[in-house]
């Protein structure tokens, strides 16, 4: 920004200035995008001592620092430092190997992001790290499944798919009190609508690609860390020579400036569709946390500031067949994974073949929704299409 301000600034407003300096960019409003491996020294002793702000590309740009410096005033709080990462379940990843190695134990939600359990059940059970999945409605008695060799506990709220919640307060206490730390995949809600770090967060996780970017274009994570997890996690993204594209970071970066914004239209779009489908005929529940109908609506509504465009909904016992064609006369619904982008999407989903420590038994099909920026009134009457469709089809 031009200017230091005189007052505290809120996060939409400081989303449009953090990690930009005018006058440090000829009069610029973006930062430059620096394409970079080879950083040149001055002088040999220069060289040698390791004396320069910027030392490799690896090891950042004036374009990553931007990015990061933003993301770091985004989450305020007791956030020391970030690290950009290529993917969100390469953040994911890189968090987990920063905090656990052979012979540890890590408790993660049974409702988990599916990649990031996969991650735990391969390259964690090769390197001898043990998991245990735990039921996400715990809380506070999740202090019995911790052990002396318990060095994390991962949490996600709402969980992916099912939207659950989880008592983040209750768990980070619990945690902290047996000295294990607290992971946190905050990717649905962003520190826009959950403070990660206020709530006893010790490393919180993004994919990026979602709402950071917001266009469906980049891959990119990141992950904010306190100042105990600070120098394990920048340690591992170093030695394991983890780095971001500069056009992605760049991306992510004009994503930022814009979110605030996003995410609100997507807030209120998303109840708006997320209610008028709880009063179809066809629909048995919504899973919304937002909704005071939701079983998790008080501890959403007791720490969190908004909702995002995703949720979930479980439709009445129906033929495999109705419920495609459903989904095939859907024409601003796209059928793809991912979600955080302008686009409105639609996907048909099963936990029941990886719930370990709870039994997924919705009572019929179920279907993940992101509402998109379209207008609601089209949105809504293209699913009326579709349920016309359904109908038919039984």
């Amino acid at each position: 920004m031009a200017k230091p301000p005189k007052t505290p600034l809120k996060p939409e407003t400081r989303l449009v200035n953090a990690g930009r300096d005018s006058q440090g960019q000829h009069g610029f409003v973006n930062p430059p995008v620096y394409h970079a491996s080879t950083v040149l020294y001055p002088t040999g002793e220069d060289q040698v001592a390791h004396r320069a702000r910027y030392q490799y590309g690896r090891r950042g740009t004036p374009t990553s620092e931007a990015l990061e410096n933003a993301l770091m005033d985004l989450e305020g709080g007791d956030c020391a430092g970030v690290a950009l990462l290529p993917s969100g379940l390469a953040a994911i990843s890189t968090a987990l190997l920063s905090v656990a190695g052979s012979g540890d134990h890590i408790l993660v939600t049974d409702s988990i992001y599916r990649p990031t359990r996969n991650f735990c059940e391969g390259v964690f059970k090769r390197m001898g790290v043990e998991t245990t999945y735990y039921d996400p409605l715990l809380g506070a008695d999740i202090a019995k499944l911790i052990k002396p060799k318990t060095r994390a506990v991962f949490v996600e709220a709402p969980g992916s798919q099912s939207f659950e919640m989880q008592d983040i307060p209750a768990i980070a206490k619990a945690a902290h009190d047996k000295g294990a730390l607290v992971l946190m995949d905050n990717t649905w809600a962003t520190p826009l609508y959950f403070r990660a770090f206020e709530k006893g967060v010790d490393l919180s996780i993004q994919a990026g690609t979602k709402y950071i970017g917001g266009h469906s274009d980049i891959m990119f994570g990141c992950v904010s860390a306190n100042a105990k997890t600070l120098p394990a996690l920048k340690n591992t993204v170093y030695t394991m020579g983890l780095c971001v594209g500069p056009d992605d970071m760049y991306l992510a970066l004009r994503g930022l400036r814009t979110m605030g914004v996003r995410l609100a239209r997507h807030n209120e779009s998303g109840l708006r569709v997320a209610r008028w489908l709880g009063g179809r005929p066809e629909v048995a529940r919504v899973l919304h946390p937002a909704l005071a109908s939701d079983p998790g609506h008080k501890i959403w509504q007791r720490d969190f500031s908004g909702a995002s465009g995703l949720f979930s909904i479980v439709l009445k016992p129906a033929s495999e067949k109705s419920v495609y064609a459903f989904m095939n006369e859907l024409a601003l619904f796209g059928m793809g994974y991912s979600w955080g982008g302008f686009e409105s999407l639609v996907i048909l989903f099963d936990c029941t073949e990886y719930r370990t420590a709870t039994k997924w038994a919705p009572g019929g099909p179920t279907l993940r929704f992101h509402i998109g920026l379209e207008d609601v009134d089209d949105l809504i009457a293209d699913l009326e299409t579709g349920f016309k469709a359904m109908a038919a089809a039984k």
